[in-house]
Formats: structure tokens, C-alpha cells, sequence
């Protein structure tokens, strides 16, 4: 029961980084008023918290699962996912400042967001729709040795 438990927050998290990252992808222009700013804060906190869900339970999977963790250390289809999965969070970080940055901003503020914040947007939300695709070619042994 403990590893549904494991793989449910993993999955819900997942599903919650992908959706919070799609509402972000909506709510993202060039300029927007400082009501759409906060939503974006808000999906961008929402998105935070998934990835901490996402890696929580992750690592729960690996050091605690049905699996020993060098069935993952071994799996090169791991550690591509894993890679893909930092490469998207060093992505998020500009984004993400610029969204904290402009949280409080008032309704009637013009709040301007660099070009660079849409591109990455677009980007991590296209690498991040690869993350099950490699989950599910593990879950058929690609990658594993045994």
C-alpha cells in the first residue's frame, strides 16, 4: 500500500507541475495588468510546490520502494528523466523571479515581462510533456540491465 501511496503523490504531483505550468503558459503575455501578475505569482507557487511534491516523492520511490535504488542508478532512461526534470527547474528560475518580482503589483499596474520568459515557458512545458514518456518506458524495463 506504502508504494501506491509513493506513485500516487508522484503522478498527482506531476499532473499539478504540468497544469500549474500550462496556467502559466495562458496567463503569460508580454504585458499584462497586475491582477493576471498575481495569478501568475499564484500558478508559479502552485508549480513550486508540485516540484517539491514531484521530488519528494520521487526519492521516496527510489530509497524506499519496491525497487532498490540501483535498479535506478543503473537505468540510463533514469537518468535522462532526472536530467530532463533539472534542466526544466534551472529553466524556471528566471521565470519564476520575474513572477515573484511583480506578486503584489496592484490591478491597475502595467507589468512588463521580458521575451525570454515566454520562450522558456514554452520550453519547459514541451520537455516537462517528456517526463511520463520516460516514466513509462522504465516502468517497461527500457534502460534495464536485469
Amino acid at each position: 500500500m506504502t508504494m501506491v501511496l509513493f506513485n500516487y503523490g508522484h503522478y498527482l504531483g506531476l499532473a499539478l507541475f504540468a497544469s500549474a505550468l500550462a496556467v502559466e503558459l495562458a496567463l503569460h503575455a508580454r504585458r499584462v495588468d497586475g491582477r493576471t501578475a498575481r495569478r501568475l505569482a499564484l500558478a508559479d507557487l502552485v508549480y513550486g510546490l508540485a516540484a517539491v511534491l514531484v521530488v519528494g516523492t520521487g526519492l521516496l520511490k527510489v530509497f524506499a520502494g519496491d525497487k532498490p535504488a540501483g535498479y535506478y542508478g543503473h537505468n540510463p532512461i533514469f537518468h535522462v528523466k532526472l536530467t530532463l526534470f533539472v534542466a526544466v527547474f534551472l529553466m524556471s528560475i528566471y521565470p519564476s523571479m520575474q513572477f515573484i518580482r511583480y506578486r503584489r503589483a496592484a490591478d491597475a499596474d502595467v507589468v512588463e515581462y521580458p521575451p525570454l520568459v515566454g520562450r522558456l515557458l514554452r520550453l519547459e512545458l514541451a520537455c516537462t510533456a517528456l517526463l511520463p514518456l520516460l516514466a513509462v518506458l522504465m516502468a517497461r524495463g527500457f534502460g534495464s540491465s536485469r
